[in-house]
């Protein structure tokens, strides 16, 4: 069996959260992907409904971000010191009026702002947690 690449392949970044259903619901909403077969919510099935991993799919089938769950989670608690954000996701538009747009979205989607930096004149951005305290960047970078 011969090598068929030299490096392996990233198939999604998994976030941890003590409720994966409701952070998977916050990204699907916010980033228009779907979940992968199986994983859809159960109308029929409340209970279901706390599932310990989920995956969402991107618009193109391929998978995007995957949700575990961790009783024990800790939010992180940057740009303050105490707790380390770890990690965070970038998200990006092309405009400064789809950043004040996405913005709007990322609130009533129950996102909380953390950090207003959408003045910059060379990188416009705001970070944000998510539902579970995930740090993730909405930031301007023309197409």
């Amino acid at each position: 069996m011969g090598i068929v690449n030299d490096v392996p392949r990233l198939l999604q970044p998994v976030l941890d959260c003590p409720y994966p259903r409701a952070l998977a619901e916050f990204y699907r909403k916010l980033l228009g992907f779907t979940y992968r077969a199986g994983d859809e919510p159960r109308e029929d099935d409340p209970a279901a409904q706390d599932e310990d991993w989920l995956v969402l799919l991107r618009p193109s089938g391929e998978r995007g971000l995957a949700f575990q769950q961790a009783e024990d989670h800790v939010e992180t608690t940057w740009p303050e010191p105490g707790v380390p954000q770890q990690m965070h996701l970038d998200l990006t538009v092309t405009s400064r009026a789809e950043l004040d747009a996405q913005h709007q979205r990322a609130l009533a989607l129950g996102a909380r702002l953390v950090l207003d930096r959408s003045d910059d004149p060379h990188e416009p951005l705001r970070v944000y947690a998510d539902p579970a305290g995930h740090r993730f960047c909405i930031f301007v970078a023309p197409g």
